[in-house]
């Protein structure tokens, strides 16, 4: 799966948690949720200049493009997630671990395995293996 299909494909299932998914188009995404708010964050300096607001004293900087971009790219980054536990045959609910600190690092771990070869309880071979 190439950069534009992992994109395409992932945006094109928004919120969808069912099916599977394979290492592919997780890392792809995830490459793709590191630079569409890095690049947003870059407009946000050529357009606005930065935007700036004092709080309790101090002055903060706020970036409506990136913060934008970030809540845009939530949903399906925890759909892709959760489809690709489903790849390994794991429940989706496996992702909460990355809430907890030190467990992201299992959870990272778990992501670059292969997923499971053939159908399983969650659907058919994504790389339609049989």
């Amino acid at each position: 799966m190439t950069f534009f299909q992992a994109v395409s494909s992932v945006l094109g299932k928004y919120a969808t948690f069912q099916g599977r998914a394979p290492r592919s188009e997780l890392w792809w995404f995830t490459l793709f949720g590191v630079l569409a708010p890095w690049i947003a964050g870059l407009l946000d300096l050529m357009l606005f200049h930065g935007v700036y607001f004092i709080q309790q004293g101090e002055t903060q900087a706020f970036s409506p493009l990136y913060s934008l971009a970030q809540l845009a790219l939530l949903i399906p980054s925890f759909a892709v997630g959760a489809r690709r536990f489903h790849d390994m045959d794991r429940t989706g609910w496996w992702q909460l671990l990355i809430f907890t600190g030190i467990c992201a690092v299992v959870v990272l771990i778990w992501f670059m395995f292969k997923g499971t070869e053939g159908p399983n309880r969650f659907g058919p071979d994504p790389l339609g293996q049989s």
